[in-house]
């Protein structure tokens, strides 16, 4: 079968950045919705027209991926506001930061510590890939028709690569 729109493909694949470092490696088979909110739309595009057992070599601009770091999503939060047990690396949902903190950090997005003071706590919401081009080696292991219910949810349920629009030209992996 070939890739087309609202068609589900089972992939796999390595992904690395552009200095060669393994950021990501899928060896087991994970099924994504064509058409729908599980992959970008760069690869969805390359993707099309192939079908099972193609090998596809992917290099993502910041602009197809992750986006541009953006320095406006950097937010200074007092220390005292967060639980004694936050780590550098943790994430918060946005709709889940302390109340107290910055009221222009948008309640939309995931926030990571990134850096811990006696007083304060840096929290980034920037996607971790963000200013950041990849390249990508996948592998189309296999293709199906969607289902209703997956075309519906707009997802194969996966939830592995899903996309969520973070901010204006933003978008998050999970």
């Amino acid at each position: 079968m070939e890739i087309t729109q609202q068609c589900v493909v089972a992939l796999t694949w390595t992904l690395k950045d552009t200095l060669g470092e393994e950021l990501d490696v899928l060896d087991e088979p994970v099924e994504f919705l064509l058409g729908g909110n599980d992959l970008l739309p760069r690869i969805e595009e390359a993707l099309q027209g192939h079908s099972a057992g193609a090998k596809l070599s992917l290099h993502l601009e910041p602009e197809d991926a992750f986006g541009d770091f953006n320095d406006q999503l950097l937010f200074l939060e007092p220390r005292h506001l967060f639980p004694a047990e936050v780590e550098e690396g943790m994430t918060f949902e946005g709709t889940a930061l302390p109340e107290g903190c910055n009221p222009d950090a948008p309640r939309t997005g995931l926030y990571t510590v990134a850096e811990i003071y006696p007083e304060h706590i840096v929290l980034d919401g920037n996607h971790p890939l963000a200013g950041i081009a990849l390249r990508l080696q996948l592998k189309v292991e296999s293709v199906r028709e969607a289902t209703e219910e997956e075309v519906g949810r707009g997802t194969a349920g996966t939830g592995f690569f899903r996309i969520e629009a973070q901010a204006p030209g933003n978008q998050l992996l999970h």
